[in-house]
Formats: C-alpha cells, structure tokens, sequence
C-alpha cells in the first residue's frame, strides 16, 4: 500500500506504508529540559522514578492535590526535583517543555493533553496509548550503554520482562568495553576510512562466536592444567620426598576440611551474592574454632575477592564516592574495635561462642526472608546516617564473622539507594573494611590455628575462578532457602549443647 505522492521539485516521491511499530526512538537530555509531571500517586511515583533513575539531574515539577509518602521521600532526593501541591491550572504549563499525565482522572487527563497542545507540547498520558505523543519505555543501563523497549504502547509487561532478560544477559562489563572503544577512537589519527577499518577490526571479536569460544576455551585450559600441574607436582613430592610426605601427614587434619568448606562457601557466595562470611563462621564454630579466629579467617579469606570485586566496580563506575567516604571510615572504625574487643576476650570463647551463634541464627533468619522476597519490588525511605550504618556493619561484622554484605547493602538497597552504585561502594569499602580488621585480629592472637585459617583462605581463592559461572546455573532463590536452613540449624545446634552443658 502506498501513501499519497509529494512532489518534491521536479521529482514525485512516493513512500511505502509499512505496518508494526512505526514510532521514531529518540533520546531526551532531560537536564537541558523541563518536564511537568501531574499526579502524585502509584502511577506518578513510577514515571518519577522512571524520569530521575535515567536522568538524576533532570528538572522535573510534579503537581497534585495529594501526595504519596514515596513520592516525597524521592524528590527529597534529587535537587531538580521540585513538589507543588496543587489543584492542576494550563497555566501551570506555560514553562514546561515536556508534560506527563499520571492521574487517575479521565477527564483531568483529558483537559491536561489539550492544555499541551494548545502550546505545541508533546505529552506521555499514564495508560492511555491513543492519548501519548510519546511513551516511557523500559529501559537496560550498562554504564554509558542504554537500550530502550517498546511495544508501541501493546504490552507494557512484554516490556518489562525483555528488560529482566537482556539485563541478565548482558555484562556489565560492557561499559568498559565502550570506555577502551572511546579512548581508541579518540586516540585514531588519519581519514575516515582508516579510523572505520581500524575500528570494525578491533570490534570483530564483539560478533566472532568462534573467537568466543575459543577465549573461553583458553581460560578454562589454563586454570585446567594449572590445577593437574597442582595434583602431579603433589604426587610427585608425596611418592618420592619422605620429608614432604612426612610434613603432610602432620598437618592439622583441620586443615583439609576448611579447604573444601571454603571452596563450597566461595562458590555459594559466587551464586547468590552473600552468606559467605555467615556460612563460614557456622561452619568454624561448629568445628570447635573460637570467634575471634573464625572472624579472622573470614576476613583474611575476604581482602583479595573484594578488593577485585571493588577495582572491577570502580571501573564500571558504580562508586558513589561521598557514600563511600563515610562508609569506609566509620566502617574500619567499627571493624578495628569490634576485632579487639573479640581477640581480647579470647580466652573467654567457651562463653562467646553462643552469642555468635545466635547472630549467626539471626542471620540465617535474614537470608530465609531475603530468598521469600526474591523478586519483590521493595521501596523505603533514604537512610540518612551513613556513619551509624558503617560502624555498626562494621563492628558487627568483625565480632560476628560476617554480616557487612547483609547489614549495610541491604540497608541501603532498602533504603531506596540504587542498587547498582549501593553494590559497588560496599564491595570497594568492605575491602578496606575486611583488611584492616585481620590486622588487628593477627596483631592480637599470635598463637592462632592457622592451618584451618589457612585451608579457608586457599579454598576460597580456589572456588574463585568458578563461582561466577555457578551463578548462572544454579536458582539463586533455592541455594538461599538451603543456605538459611543450613545455617540456622546449625547455630540451633551449638546453642542448644551450649545451655545442656550450662543447666
């Protein structure tokens, strides 16, 4: 089908109709413009958040009768966001560039649209596709890489779940990806033709699946033969060295089963993101080691995988660094006072250790409700003191083994924070955190059991490698419900030998 011919001079064009989604995508720079948001409710709290999670500077007005709590707490939070409590008036477009209806009456939507277009404006009404100039699609943020999604107004949750996937699917490793491309564009002399030759070589791999596979081929046959060389050379040493078979055989039989519990615990972790420091301290307990030294070997185990995971976060981007700041000093503070108050009252362990685990039962309690809620949107207000929130992660986490991850994370997720930039700077300051904690636990037990400290640490470091790849193919919501049972039973357990042995 053909539409009607323009002439355009001398020559008749004629274009071809064409059916599906005709809408043209565009990019707004929001913090250039100003949009009017009117109603406050659950459909105008979802275009806010919306708005200011793409845009954080965006100037934005939002103008209603009655306000959700939510809705305060949000704009309270970005400085261009300003709050009118008003019964709507045209006039109140007169200044506005971009214009969005989010209320909940036909008629007042009706009249908000025609104010719009009296002046030219182009407006987005909440649920109402016949009625949008434009609409908000769902979006997929990578760093500087952003995709957006619509199905021309048919299926907002169609929308909604390709977003899930491809945010799944896609790394986030991507943003350095386009970091390095720009770094090398920019650094490209010559034509044209040169810098687009030099560029499609570079980005072939991004399209070489054989490239791909063969990357992925290479890691996995390196780390293979570096762990048959492990087991030949030990073989070698075991069958022809008396003196080494001899060392072997004296070492702390302890030492073997926190070597495979810290593979299992790091490769857990790896899948669902936390419990590593909870799992192991249950585990050192219940295997007769003291807090203080079961504290130690989870932070030692800890310094170098969130030291990576932070350096990997700093150059994704995802620090907020005045968050951070307070986080890592208040943070080391409690940590440093929580790992001598524990290493001081050393000798005291029989006493302590039910304290600890009860915290570990505490804990395995949060991990059981965090794997119900897997999946639920979860709003709250912004948790305002940070120094508070640090120490007291911080201290908790020293003198119970673990926690950090758990505490402040989930407080500041909680919190309202983006979760993006809330996992960056608590990976990046419990580096920081867990380093300065196991200075002060080796400053203050010189005689430590090291050979089950040592069997956590090596175990750990081993799983490494590997425990992203677990990730994606075990249910993060089934490997927490197990965990949390795991723990909780266990901690039940040394409480419940601990008050036999008391009454």
């Amino acid at each position: 089908m053909r539409s009607s011919p323009r002439n355009n001079g001398s020559a008749t064009i004629q274009y071809e109709k064409t059916e599906g989604n005709q809408l043209f995508p565009v990019f707004l720079k929001l913090n250039n413009l100003h949009t009017v948001l009117i109603g406050a409710g659950n459909v105008g709290l979802e275009k806010l958040t919306a708005i200011v999670s793409n845009s954080p500077s965006a100037r934005v007005t939002v103008i209603a009768n009655n306000f959700l709590p939510e809705v305060h707490a949000l704009a309270s939070a970005y400085n261009g966001v300003k709050i009118i409590q008003k019964a709507f008036a045209d006039t109140d477009l007169d200044k506005a560039d971009i214009v969005i209806a989010a209320t909940n009456d036909t008629e007042l939507n009706t009249y908000i649209r025609e104010s719009a277009h009296e002046r030219k404006l182009l407006v987005n009404v909440a649920d109402k596709p016949d009625l949008c100039d434009f609409y908000l699609g769902s979006i997929v943020q990578k760093g500087d890489l952003k995709l957006a999604i619509s199905t021309n107004g048919k299926s907002p949750t169609v929308a909604k779940r390709l977003r899930e996937v491809l945010d799944e699917s896609l790394p986030g490793e991507l943003d350095i990806t386009l970091q390095q491309m720009s770094e090398l564009r920019n650094s490209l002399s010559g034509d044209f033709a040169y810098k687009v030759k030099t560029l499609n070589e570079v980005t072939a791999v991004l399209v070489d699946k054989k490239a791909e596979i063969n990357k992925k081929g290479l890691i996995w046959l390196i780390w293979g033969t570096l762990v048959l060389a492990i087991a030949i050379t030990f073989y070698a040493l075991w069958s022809k060295d008396a003196d080494f078979r001899t060392y072997v055989e004296h070492i702390d039989h302890r030492f073997y089963y926190f070597l495979g519990a810290g593979f299992v615990f790091a490769l857990i972790d790896g899948a669902i993101g936390m419990s590593y420091g909870v799992t192991s301290t249950t585990f050192s307990l219940s295997m007769g080691i003291s807090p203080a030294v079961a504290s130690m070997g989870v932070h030692l185990s800890e310094v170098m995988s969130n030291g990576i995971a932070g350096w990997m976060h700093y150059r994704m981007g995802n620090i907020n660094w005045k968050l951070f700041k307070m986080l890592v000093v208040w943070g080391i503070l409690g940590a440093v006072m929580g790992a001598y108050i524990l290493s001081s009252l050393e000798e005291y362990s029989k006493f302590t250790k039910p304290f600890i685990s009860v915290y570990t039962l505490i804990l395995g309690i949060v991990i059981l409700r965090k794997a119900i809620q897997v999946g639920r949107k979860r709003t709250g207000s912004k948790i305002k003191k940070i120094n508070l929130l640090g120490f007291g992660g911080g201290f908790i986490d020293a003198v119970g083994g673990g926690g950090w991850g758990s505490i402040v994370l989930s407080t500041l997720i909680a919190g309202g924070r983006h979760p993006r930039f809330s996992l960056g700077t608590v990976k990046l300051s419990r580096f920081f955190v867990a380093l300065m904690s196991s200075i002060t636990f080796i400053s203050m037990l010189g005689g430590a059991p090291w050979a089950p400290v040592a069997g956590l640490v090596i175990g750990s470091a081993l799983a490494s490698p590997i425990a992203a790849k677990i990730s994606n193919k075990l249910s993060a919501k089934t490997l927490m419900m197990a965990v949390a049972i795991i723990v909780i039973v266990v901690s039940v357990n040394s409480i419940t030998k601990f008050l036999l042995k008391v009454f």
